[in-house]
């Protein structure tokens, strides 16, 4: 027993790298932004981020979109002029 040996190879293999590059500029402050959550799926996840966001970023004005189904619902044409940044998440 003592003199088998074990060889195990990773399933993941090997990942190339992988250049990322940010969508929009980031903001100076999150102070006096709107940020908007866009939430779908179910809400184990989603109601303890939230309380955590809005707790440790109380200066930022947060709108809020919750749907149970995993299609984020879209943002208005107004909510897009008024929205600084936007979170998303999809989860179930």
């Amino acid at each position: 027993m003592e003199d088998r040996v074990y060889r195990c190879l990773n399933p993941v293999g090997m990942q190339p790298p992988v250049k990322t590059f940010p969508l929009a500029p980031r903001l100076d402050t999150l102070d006096g932004k709107t940020i908007h959550m866009s939430i779908c799926g179910e809400a184990d996840i989603w109601v303890p981020l939230e309380k955590k966001l809005k707790a440790g970023y109380p200066n930022v004005n947060w709108t809020v979109k919750k749907r149970y189904h995993i299609v984020p619902m879209e943002l208005s044409e107004e909510e897009r002029k008024t929205t600084d940044a936007v979170i998303l998440g999809v989860c179930w």
